[in-house]
């Protein structure tokens, strides 16, 4: 495991045989999400079972969502680091195995939920056992060479986070903007002092990555011996309280304190008059050109370390970015501007060679953004949750009908409602409209479009939207668990806006049964994307 681990860790290619051009399906499932006995999913054998289900039932992906240590409203979009993995992953099954840990020491705690990810506790129960672990690592003598190779191999970011990830946790998780003027500037003396007096929390922190590293290796392994490709999750911003915006501070655009001078959003819309305020401080364009975009060349290369290819949320800030001034309530009073994603894109081609991306193209789209996308030959995006509403082109561009070959067909993405949901409420909107219009049923809402277009009852609707995926010319059709076992709105895993009770949901052990893999292996057949 260790040599591979080093090997992934070089690597700056996708895996050679999962191609996004290949007539292909998948399947949407954050490893947070799996079922387990210690608080939530993680990288051991539940995540090993979704290989062999993937397998069984002929899917070439498996998408997720990012794999970072997650932040703000425990958001995989808002990751402490965006190079480090969330420890909340490592097996700890894994580590007793190893003898880091003793079984006794891996009895669950009683506030664990199998339907939800009660985060504060899974937190303290998997890092107080990933410190025990540590504490047996240290005092052996196996695996230390493989440990310094990993840290000597992963420098040019593991220090830096190791060290703010330390300091963090003595601070008792506040944000370093709220640390001492020395650490929060990183001044020299600042600096060299948290160093000698962290040794050891720097440590645990580079020990947590290194076993992170190894087991996500064995899975990546384990997934490509079984046909099985990684698809990953790449946010264009990155969170303001992380390792990545303290160690850099000049390619972001931050005032002499550390404070953001602007930060992202979209502007207001037909959802949302005040339209969204995302937070995330803005990039500092002209000093990633002057080095060649070299942070960007590292990030994509660590991405292609864990991933067979990646999805880039968010493409269209490729382009331009809507930029907000940083003490504004909402985000109306912003202004659009344009990025270098064309120069950018070219370092990252240029430094690994052909990548595979895919572009999150959804949402307030322009022309040159698409012509980005293409120069590139990204795949984009289609979701047919989109395809029946009141908008006419933007509706149809969404419809099979519409598809060019090169793009990724979602029923919904981890963004939207469950198919079950969505229907359902497509289904009360109807009625209620048809009460005001003295019970009359109507024949142009999205309910009525759906079952012109599916040509169905709407009974099995989840199924009908897989179908219509599976059957279009889409190169890759991606569906998420929650669709597969068509789940109401109680299993959704993200309500964008909604500032707490995300990223919870859990799939139950056993719900992905050989009758869910053999009726998905026979519609992933019918339509000739069998692995």
């Amino acid at each position: 495991i260790c040599s591979y681990t080093m090997a992934m860790a070089r690597s700056s290619k996708p895996g050679t045989g999962f191609l996004l051009k290949q007539r292909a399906a998948g399947v949407l499932l954050h490893p947070i999400s799996l079922p387990g006995p210690h608080g939530c999913g993680d990288l051991g054998r539940p995540a090993h079972e979704l290989v062999d289900f993937l397998a069984s039932a002929k899917q070439r992906w498996w998408q997720m969502l990012p794999i970072g240590p997650p932040g703000r409203g425990n958001s995989p979009y808002s990751a402490h680091s965006a190079f480090a993995g969330n420890p909340l992953l490592v097996s700890l099954e894994l580590l007793a195995k190893e003898g880091l840990l003793q079984r006794r020491e891996l009895t669950p705690a009683t506030e664990f939920s199998a339907k939800r990810v009660v985060y504060p506790a899974v937190w303290r129960y998997r890092m107080e056992r990933l410190r025990w672990a540590f504490e047996r690592f240290s005092a052996a003598a196996t695996d230390q060479r493989a440990f310094r190779q990993f840290c000597r191999s992963q420098r040019h970011w593991l220090e830096d986070y190791a060290l703010y990830a330390a300091l963090r946790h003595i601070q008792g998780g506040r944000a370093w903007l709220d640390w001492t003027e020395d650490l929060r500037l990183r001044r020299s003396r600042g600096v060299v002092k948290a160093r000698a007096e962290l040794a050891r929390g720097i440590a645990f922190e580079k020990f947590v990555q290194f076993k992170f590293a190894q087991q996500w290796a064995a899975l990546r392994a384990y997934a490509r011996q079984r046909g099985v490709g990684l698809l990953g999750d790449m946010p264009i911003f990155v969170a303001f309280d992380s390792a990545d915006v303290w160690a850099h501070r000049e390619l972001f655009r931050l005032d002499s304190v550390g404070r953001p001078l602007v930060v992202s959003g979209v502007p207001p819309d037909y959802f949302n008059r005040n339209g969204q305020l995302w937070g995330h401080p803005h990039y500092r364009w002209s000093r990633h050109a002057a080095t060649g975009f070299a942070w960007w060349v590292a990030r994509f290369r660590q991405a292609f370390a864990h991933f067979d290819a990646v999805r880039v949320d968010h493409f269209l800030g490729f382009h331009r970015m809507w930029e907000v001034p940083a003490r504004a309530a909402t985000a109306r009073h912003g202004r659009w501007i344009r990025t270098p994603g064309q120069a950018l894109l070219q370092a990252v081609t240029g430094a690994l060679g052909p990548v595979q991306i895919i572009a999150e193209d959804l949402g307030a789209v322009t022309p040159e953004a698409l012509a980005l996308r293409d120069e590139f030959g990204f795949p984009g995006m289609r979701v047919l949750q989109f395809a029946f509403g009141d908008d006419g082109p933007g509706s149809r561009y969404h419809q099979p009908q519409s598809y060019p070959r090169c793009c990724v067909v979602y029923p919904g993405t981890h963004d939207n409602e469950t198919a079950v949901g969505w229907f359902a409420n497509l289904r009360a909107a109807a009625k209620k409209k048809a009460r005001r219009q003295s019970g009359r049923r109507v024949a142009d809402t999205p309910y009525e479009r759906v079952l012109r277009y599916t040509g169905t009852s709407g009974g099995d609707i989840n199924w009908d939207l897989i179908r219509i995926a599976a059957m279009s010319v889409a190169d890759l059709a991606i569906v998420p668990v929650q669709d597969l076992l068509g789940l109401g709105n109680e299993a959704r895993v993200n309500f964008p806006g909604r500032p707490k009770g995300n990223w919870e949901w859990r799939l139950q052990p056993g719900a992905l049964n050989d009758k869910v893999a053999r009726r998905l292996r026979q519609m992933t057949e019918t339509y000739g994307r069998a692995t």
